[in-house]
């Protein structure tokens, strides 16, 4: 899916000052943030942040409905659905839309992911701009055509950019490695340009029912509206989506066993090694702890250990780093990095043993300050635009996050300990369930 709509020519004043604000991407002071929640009339969760300091929208709607749902051979279902959703409704053809979302100066997104399916708007604030752009946004979302010429189109765009992606080191590797960290499972398939051709254009109209119902979608505002108003416009967004009662649910994952493999890629100028495991879930209250352990370990750049053992003192890569990605179940702990192929068994070797010396001893106390430093310091970053807000809003919405999660987060990394640190990562990264990939290594 598209994540911005074009402007058009006409109405050029109105859509200049919305560029602007883009544009000018100011930073909003705020005390705190304060997020409001109730369930609409129709059976949607609605996450909402009331904020004057700029006259404009954002509108933000999560469904659980992302490539993990994909029916049976046919993955790549959700991401066609995605993609073509917007490209014709009810009374409008791609055409109809763009050009009315141009000339209110307003802007259709999506994203999909393992897990959410999510489509925004964003829109001046003035009742004029943002009542059309509303209704634009629910005729995509409750009356998709899903036009047959469309489909077809769209369709042999993405088999033909899966077949070029799968010439590509990278993607192989990322692909072996979800679907080595979780076999059998949704969260390890991905699309085939077989799987994707076997789509038929009444699987997204399936899909669509099934999925993007009012009980699974996650209303999120924020921007210049008052309580009243997102009452008003999450019910008017959500009222007319479907009520099925089919939609699916994601089974927790087998763990994996720990394995290695390699992929040879004769043309691939470096080797790409991926290692990791299963490990941490949304609002498990190790997060914290792993956070700052992980600046340490692999998050922080040039201070990280990973970087200054792998790439400073060995020159085995320009760069590598590790991370945690949560999920509704496990999501992966992984570290990622790039190396000549004549010595992909020796960076390989190296990043275990950083890796397990520090799953033995921890961080040190200067380490672990130089953390806090700058992930509380880095923190207000996150939350300076109505778009870094909704985006957090949105998570905590999705995942069932506690609503005053953003006003402790500084709290919760400062106390954060080096005993803390040791018996987070002793209980989510297991050494013996890790799975390492190496594509292109001799």
């Amino acid at each position: 899916m598209k994540h911005s709509k074009p402007f058009g020519f006409p109405q050029i004043l109105g859509r200049a000052l919305l560029c602007a604000l883009l544009c000018l991407n100011l930073p909003l002071a705020r005390a705190g943030i304060t997020i409001q929640h109730w369930t609409a009339p129709s059976g949607a969760r609605v996450f909402f942040v009331e904020t004057h300091a700029l006259p404009m929208l954002d509108v933000q709607i999560d469904f659980a409905a992302g490539t993990a749902y994909d029916p049976p051979g046919k993955a790549g279902t959700a991401a066609l659905t995605q993609t073509v959703i917007d490209l014709g409704a009810e009374g409008m053809d791609e055409t109809a839309i763009s050009n009315r979302l141009a000339d209110l100066g307003a802007m259709l997104s999506g994203n999909i992911d393992r897990e959410r399916a999510s489509i925004g708007l964003r829109t001046l604030s003035a009742e004029d701009k943002r009542t059309p752009a509303l209704n634009v946004l629910r005729a995509v979302l409750s009356t998709p055509q899903f036009p047959e010429a469309v489909f077809e189109r769209e369709q042999a765009r993405s088999v033909a950019a899966l077949k070029e992606s799968l010439t590509q080191p990278d993607t192989i590797a990322n692909r072996a490695f979800w679907a080595a960290l979780y076999p059998d499972h949704p969260y390890g398939v991905s699309a085939t340009p077989e799987s994707v051709a076997a789509v038929q254009r009444n699987d997204l109209a399936e899909y669509h029912h099934q999925h993007f119902t009012a009980r699974r979608a996650v209303v999120s505002i924020v921007g210049d509206v008052t309580r009243a108003q997102a009452e008003t416009l999450a019910q008017h967004l959500t009222e007319a989506l479907p009520t099925s009662e089919q939609g699916t649910t994601i089974a927790s994952p087998p763990p994996p066993s720990g394995k290695e493999e390699r992929i040879a890629h004769p043309s691939s100028a470096q080797a790409h090694l991926m290692l990791g495991t299963q490990a941490l879930k949304r609002g498990d209250p190790d997060f914290f702890a792993l956070q700052v352990g992980n600046y340490t370990l692999g998050g922080g750049g040039f201070v990280s250990r990973l970087m200054k053992e792998v790439r400073e003192m060995r020159g085995y890569a320009y760069s590598v780093h590790s991370y945690f990605i949560p999920m509704t179940h496990p999501g992966p702990f992984r570290i990622n990095l790039q190396t000549k192929k004549t010595q992909a068994n020796e960076a390989l070797a190296l990043t275990h043993k950083v890796l397990t010396d520090f799953l033995r001893d921890g961080p040190n106390e200067a380490e672990i300050k130089a953390a806090k430093q700058n992930l509380i310091g880095s923190f207000p970053l996150n939350l300076d635009t109505n778009r870094k807000i909704l985006d957090n809003v949105a998570i905590i919405g999705f995942y069932g996050l506690p609503l005053d999660y953003l006003d402790h987060y500084a709290e919760n990394i400062e106390k954060v300990t080096a005993a803390d640190i040791k018996a987070a990562f002793a209980r989510h990264v297991d050494l013996k369930r890790l799975v390492t990939v190496l594509v292109g290594a001799e």
